[in-house]
């Protein structure tokens, strides 16, 4: 199993997403839960989660309440389980994303966050994506306080460009320890980020790496090289996939999101797929 660092705290060198089993399309409780445990039976030790991973009105929350489930329910160890969530976006119901980076929202939304996951201090709390209306320094300003008054034990940014990354660490007096932004074969676009985390030893965590849920599936056909790849290997695209983001720096930590427990194993596998520099060329 490899590893990799948040922070100070050790994790999986790959992580659960939670999205697919709360949003549309989400599974029934039974096969979520199993799923999360069959992650954490393949060693995950990073569960990514937020309270707008939901799908109705009125469910504010439900994947930070089902993960909790989950860890408490699973039969073995899970003292060594990293929990990140994020605060800062808001889903009516409707299917749209609504952005509320405001100093008091975020106070609001940690708090619910530590009742829901039924823990003292949250592990990894982020700011899930900028609000326009909202000077970004005022919304990290709040995470900082949440992290000096002990509710998060540590900070992170979501969606951020790599400006905002630079202010975030200085807003937060060097403190800063996570950048989640979208990164895929499909979306490419976050590389400068990538290599801004590398340069500060922050950690970079690659939500939809495998290219999203409806996406995922198709990646061997639609990037031939990682079909080719994986064929070569005997292995799944996405498993060629998730090992090519592994090798970009020690600092890349991917979240590929799974509602079923087989997905998540093959994601596992990826820690143990090793492509030689050839291969990493053709991939880019």
């Amino acid at each position: 199993m490899q590893y990799r660092r948040i922070g100070d705290t050790q994790v999986s060198a790959i992580g659960l997403g939670g999205m697919p089993m709360s949003i549309e399309g989400r599974p029934d409780e039974s096969r979520s839960i199993a799923t999360i445990h069959a992650a954490l039976d393949a060693g995950v030790t990073l569960i990514d989660t937020a309270d707008a991973y939901h799908q109705f009105a009125g469910e504010v929350g439900y994947n930070e309440s089902l993960i909790a489930r989950a860890l408490a329910s699973y039969g073995g160890d899970t003292s060594g389980v990293l929990v990140a969530t994020k605060g800062g976006l808001l889903r009516p119901g409707d299917g749209s994303w609504v952005r509320d980076g405001s100093p008091a929202y975020l106070r609001e939304a940690c708090d619910a966050s530590l009742k829901r996951l039924g823990v003292d201090a949250i592990g990894l709390y982020q700011f899930h994506r900028p609000d326009t209306k909202v000077p970004y320094e005022e919304s990290i300003g709040a995470i900082r306080d949440l992290l000096d008054e002990g509710k998060i034990r540590m900070a992170g940014i979501s969606n951020a460009d790599p400006e905002q990354i630079r202010l975030a660490n200085s807003v937060l007096d060097g403190r800063l320890v996570s950048v989640q932004n979208q990164f895929s074969p499909r979306f490419r676009s976050s590389e400068p980020e990538l290599e801004l985390c590398d340069e500060l030893g922050i950690a970079f965590l690659p939500w939809s790496p495998l290219g999203g849920i409806s996406s995922a599936g198709e990646l061997g056909s639609t990037h031939a090289a990682f079909g080719r790849i994986a064929a070569a290997h005997g292995v799944s695209p996405q498993q060629v996939c998730l090992a090519w983001m592994l090798a970009k720096s020690q600092h890349v930590v991917p979240i590929p999101g799974s509602s079923r427990p087989e997905t998540i194993r093959d994601s596992m596998q990826a820690v143990d797929l090793v492509l030689d520099d050839a291969e990493l060329a053709e991939l880019g």
